[in-house]
């Protein structure tokens, strides 16, 4: 059952890339941060009640409220290939999935807590990963999955791949002596690189070694000056007792370090997981306003072009950053070499629509396939049942990190509804913006990514060949991507790669679900390098709420909604549609009311007019066309 293709494919990196077998694989998912300072509550999301921070001195040292929590995810970047409607196997640069490997062949995002992200995969001779995973460990061979191989899906691991434990590590002693109960301890050798304050340290001895100084402690300093080795020799923790004698030169005193979770990474999980294993599109992220999202990238390396050196960055497009350098623009930020990983932070500011890319030379790496969708839920979503939306709504003007008012703010897309209102949080449901009005209430969310190719490009990107951007012209049109009739299969598709096993290529599907009087957002985003695309409803009014990420409002607080059949979008554009199967509600300007008159069950179709978008570069299988279902 071992194979050998990863340390092949690491072997291949090595050669191309890096002195043999190096690498420097990471992965980072803290449990407590200023912002959210207690463990214990960053694995679940609180209701929101007020801003984390007030007053005008920027952020304190205690929030006056914890809001949101920490998400993290894990994601290679390297190839791969996916198979369109007609069966055309086409070779992709792509991402693919090193965290929430079962919640992403569910098609729901990869974003987990820390609690899910950091657990370890429990690895023995017997029980490990394999390449292709999840696919290769369910027998995922045919599509759709049976009911039994989907079932299978809820047992997947979810954590990070290749997350392990630290080495104990022990040095001997130098010199252990006491000022107070702070205790000086200088080793024979540098401290471990990864010793941070706060680790456990065991201190053992023989019989020369007072039992003070021996037991169990948290380590108080690093990089201790002292007066026999440079100071990353020492470090200093404190004894429950005072006056303890110094012991010098001693052949018994060890300080071990227990092994702990601290980024270090098993290499072969990661090879085996994360080569050939690209997605189309790229793994799904969602988080919650006011989360700190911390995102690792792990350049695997392209085994079809073992020849490109090629860096990898991720840039969240259209999305507030704080800072340029978690940007992913390498002029501006860093860019991530093979065999290397980097870790991303995001404090999420503003709900809505985004999309995300690779920064490094864009037209190709979009072209082939380095484009994925995210989203940002709002505060709102977070307000307890029965709470009043316009107040919410004023206390998130408190928070001077994220205050919109028109009166201050040109800038401000999302000020207060024009009218106070009564309108109370419901009891199900979510929300699409910070209305404070309850106009974008839903039942259940899709997202709904366009994206199109040109198979010539992607011929050529795998055959050494330099690649026609002048000529570059998408011909295959993919929703999710998955051309029809593929957009109407439910649960994921898998395509056999290189490697000879079957890799879950396209994860996510694009059949919408909708009870019937009930509201369905979608997420629309077009990923397009070289097309505008239009899709249509047929029988379903489409009512666009935002566009870009932001609600459509005026500074006045007037809802700029509008009611359409047909929305056009261009490469790099976002749209908030929701579909509402519901003619009459019971409170006409409460959309979570109850729904007197729905809309007929049934089939709907959801489609681009463009007829040569309507196939795959042929006259039968292809396009952009998926269907809704009103039960």
């Amino acid at each position: 059952m071992f194979n050998t293709r990863g340390w092949i494919a690491l072997g291949l990196l090595s050669t191309f890339a890096l002195p043999a077998m190096a690498q420097s694989f990471r992965v980072q998912c803290p449990t407590s941060t200023v912002t959210h300072p207690l463990p214990a509550n960053n694995n679940s999301d609180p209701a929101y009640v007020g801003p984390t921070y007030t007053g005008a001195n920027g952020y304190g040292t205690t929030p006056a409220h914890v809001n949101g929590a920490i998400k993290c995810q894990q994601i290679s970047g390297g190839d791969g290939y996916a198979t369109m409607g007609d069966g055309t196997q086409t070779y992709l640069f792509s991402f693919g999935p090193l965290s929430g490997l079962g919640d992403i062949a569910k098609g729901l995002p990869g974003t987990e807590f820390p609690s899910v992200f950091n657990a370890p995969f429990p690895v023995s001779t017997s029980h490990y990963l394999v390449p292709g995973d999840p696919a290769t460990s369910i027998g995922a061979a045919t599509v759709p999955l049976t009911a039994s191989q989907f079932s299978q899906l809820n047992g997947v691991y979810n954590g990070a791949v290749g997350l392990d434990y630290e080495v104990t590590n022990s040095v001997n002693v130098l010199n252990i002596s006491e000022t107070g109960t702070t205790v000086t301890v200088v080793g024979y050798t540098p401290l471990d690189l990864n010793l941070q304050v706060g680790r456990q340290v065991v201190i053992a001895g023989g019989t020369d070694l007072p039992a003070g100084y021996q037991g169990t402690f948290a380590v108080t300093a690093i990089n201790v000056a002292n007066p026999f080795f440079p100071s990353n020799y020492a470090f200093n923790y404190t004894a429950p007792a005072s006056g303890l004698a110094a012991v010098n030169e001693s052949s018994d005193v060890t300080a071990s370090f227990p092994r702990a979770l601290d980024g270090h990474v098993d290499p072969r999980q990661i090879m085996d997981v994360g080569v050939m294993n690209g997605n189309i599109p790229a793994p799904l992220m969602a988080i919650n306003e006011d989360d700190e999202f911390f995102l690792t990238l792990t350049n695997v390396g392209m085994i079809m072009r073992p020849d490109l050196f090629e860096q990898h960055t991720v840039h969240f497009h259209g999305y507030p950053n704080a800072s340029a350098f978690y940007d992913g623009v390498p002029d501006a930020s860093v860019a991530i070499n093979i065999g290397a990983s980097f870790t991303y932070y995001y404090l999420s500011p503003d709900a809505g629509t985004y999309f995300w890319h690779c920064h490094i030379t864009p037209p190709e790496h979009l072209q082939m396939g380095m484009v994925g969708q995210l989203y940002v839920r709002p505060r709102q979503d977070r307000v307890p049942a029965g709470g009043g939306l316009y107040a919410a709504r004023q206390q998130q003007d408190l928070d001077l990190r994220t205050a919109c008012v028109s009166a201050n703010d040109i800038l401000c897309s999302n000020p207060l509804p024009a009218t106070a209102n009564a309108v109370n949080r419901a009891a199900t449901g979510r929300y699409a913006y910070n209305d404070g009005d309850g106009s974008t209430f839903y039942n259940v969310d899709y997202p709904i990514q366009i994206h199109g190719f040109d198979p010539n490009f992607h011929f050529v990107g795998m055959t050494f060949n330099p690649e026609g951007f002048a000529d570059m012209k998408d011909k295959f049109f993919l929703l999710n991507g998955r051309s029809y009739p593929d957009t109407v299969s439910a649960g994921p598709l898998q395509t056999q790669t290189a490697d000879g096993v079957n890799h879950f290529s396209q994860p996510l599907s694009a059949i919408i679900n909708i009870t019937a009087g009930q509201r369905a957002l979608l997420r629309i985003s077009d990923l397009d390098t070289s097309e505008y695309q239009t899709l249509a409803s047929l029988g379903i009014p489409m009512q666009v709420i935002g566009y870009n990420a932001k609600l459509l409002r005026d500074q006045a607080g007037n809802n700029l909604y509008y009611t359409t059949n047909s929305i056009t979008l261009a490469g790099g554009e976002s749209l908030d549609v929701i579909l509402d199967t519901c003619t009459v509600r019971a409170t006409p300007a409460d959309p979570s009311s109850a729904c007197t008159t729905p809309m007929a069950t049934g089939t709907y179709y959801l489609y681009t007019p463009n007829l040569d978008h309507l196939s795959n570069d042929a006259e039968n299988f292809g396009g952009l066309m998926t269907e809704v279902h009103v039960n």
